[in-house]
């Protein structure tokens, strides 16, 4: 481990970074790679912490990361904990009705727009299953090719997100940090903007 960067400001995330060094942000990895501040096997949040305080991020990312964890509600917890009141959390995954979610086999869970809501409180009202984070998703954006589909017109292109394989290759879903967390009431479920945003 490499000593985290100093300063005044609250700490920026990188979860995950691989060799995707982001300057000014603290670099988590399980690999000891140039430019990584932190070595973290993120499989063990639910046995150790990461050697960060608590309510001290402002922002957290992770790209293309928590689709590679078998276990992603230790590591959710975990950064909840380090997180401070309205912490931005940006997760990148492929959508689980794309190829790309199952073709690299260190892929373990897809994931759809609506399964970050499980991050949150609300969404335990029905049965606790010991999860104590709280990040509200704000806003789903489900990643479409221009190239491929975007001479759809919008209600064909709603539909073929909905019910066809291959049409939605990523998703972007920004969170934010609920401090102190919500009771687990269905009534204080908030559902995401959930958006189609063509690439390229």
């Amino acid at each position: 481990m490499h000593a985290i960067p100093q300063s005044t400001a609250p700490l920026r995330l990188n979860i995950g970074c691989g060799r995707d060094i982001q300057p000014g942000w603290v670099n988590i990895d399980l690999a000891e790679l140039p430019g990584v501040d932190i070595t973290f096997d993120l499989e063990r949040c639910g046995e150790i912490q990461l050697p960060i305080e608590d309510n001290s991020v402002s922002e957290i990312r992770l790209s293309h990361v928590i689709e590679h964890i078998n276990n992603a509600m230790p590591l959710m917890q975990e950064l909840y904990r380090v997180a401070a009141n309205n912490c931005l959390c940006i997760i990148q995954v492929p959508h689980g009705s794309s190829d790309d979610a199952w073709t690299d086999p260190t892929h373990v869970r897809p994931y759809f727009p609506g399964s970050f809501g499980y991050f949150s409180q609300p969404h335990y009202w029905r049965a606790d299953y010991g999860y104590r984070g709280d990040w509200q998703p704000e806003n789903v954006r489900l990643m479409v090719s221009r190239q491929k589909f975007g001479t759809m017109d919008g209600q064909r292109l709603l539909h073929a997100v909905k019910h066809e394989r291959n049409m939605v290759e990523e998703i972007v879903a920004e969170m934010r940090a609920v401090k102190p967390a919500r009771e687990p009431l269905r009534a204080l479920q908030v559902p995401p903007n959930i958006t189609v945003n063509l690439t390229r």
